[in-house]
């Protein structure tokens, strides 16, 4: 089973990684590409393109224009070490053995706006680039335009080496706009993780972004293969509900009360 996530807005290259072990993206070319758009933004432009604060602007730019090749363990880290939020939160990867860790390498991808696709153990440099904005350029008008059929093929290539039935959908409706579904060469499944708030069963994003993390370490530490190994899912009080899943969107559910 390939299991596809999102990467996180927070980075930590700071603290030293669990692995010394790393490789290099498949997509650096296409990455470099990006950069060069983005190093000829000023900060007033990332600011606007990318809703956030000119602090965070100047931060960014600054990043783009530090941002080179070669990536080597002195100017870049293994991607799933340096992504940190509520589904790396969920994941603990600090807590793998090298043993599941080179299985997480075979088993796990990271969908990036700036790196396309990531292998765990790929080293990034710092950015930010969300697979949503609206960034015009060579190829189209967005990201999901730049990027075209090339993650969808990326995936697929995975997917036949592991000769896999199922691809495993963690990530966030944004990032996995950027897979051509119809064309997946597997069958996608997409758990959805539901807390019980105001006397209903509702998504609450919080939860559900580190429920997404929690099972894919669980799938990923305990070889889960099938889809009935994976609706036996039970940690941090979720269990499958019969009555509200379907087979292609498992649901989960949660009540502390």
């Amino acid at each position: 089973m390939l299991i596809v996530i999102s990467p996180a807005k927070t980075l930590d290259f700071e603290s030293a990684a669990f692995s010394k072990t790393f490789t290099q993206a498949k997509m650096l070319s296409s990455s470099e590409e990006l950069i060069d758009l983005l190093t000829t933004k000023s900060p007033s432009d990332i600011e606007k393109l990318m809703s956030i604060s000119p602090k965070l602007s100047e931060l960014n730019v600054g990043r783009y224009h530090h941002w080179s090749r070669p990536f080597n363990a002195n100017n870049a880290k293994q991607a799933i070490y340096a992504f940190k939020g509520d589904v790396y939160n969920g994941l603990q990867i600090d807590s793998f053995d090298q043993q599941q860790l080179n299985y997480t390498q075979d088993h796990l991808r990271i969908l990036s706006g700036l790196y396309g696709v990531l292998r765990p153990l790929d080293l990034i440099q710092a950015y930010r680039l969300e697979m949503g904005v609206k960034l015009e350029n060579t190829r189209g008008k967005n990201l999901y335009e730049f990027w075209g059929s090339s993650i969808t093929a990326n995936i697929n290539q995975q997917i036949k080496a592991l000769d896999s039935k199922f691809l495993l959908n963690l990530s966030s409706i944004e990032y996995f706009k950027s897979i051509k579904v119809s064309d997946i060469n597997a069958e996608i499944v997409s758990p959805i993780f539901k807390d019980w708030k105001n006397d209903k069963y509702k998504l609450i994003s919080f939860f559900a972004k580190k429920a997404r993390g929690t099972m894919a370490a669980w799938v990923l530490k305990n070889k889960i293969e099938s889809i009935d190994e994976l609706i036996e899912f039970k940690l941090d009080g979720y269990s499958y509900s019969v009555k509200e899943s379907t087979l292609s969107k498992p649901v989960f559910l949660r009540r502390t009360d």
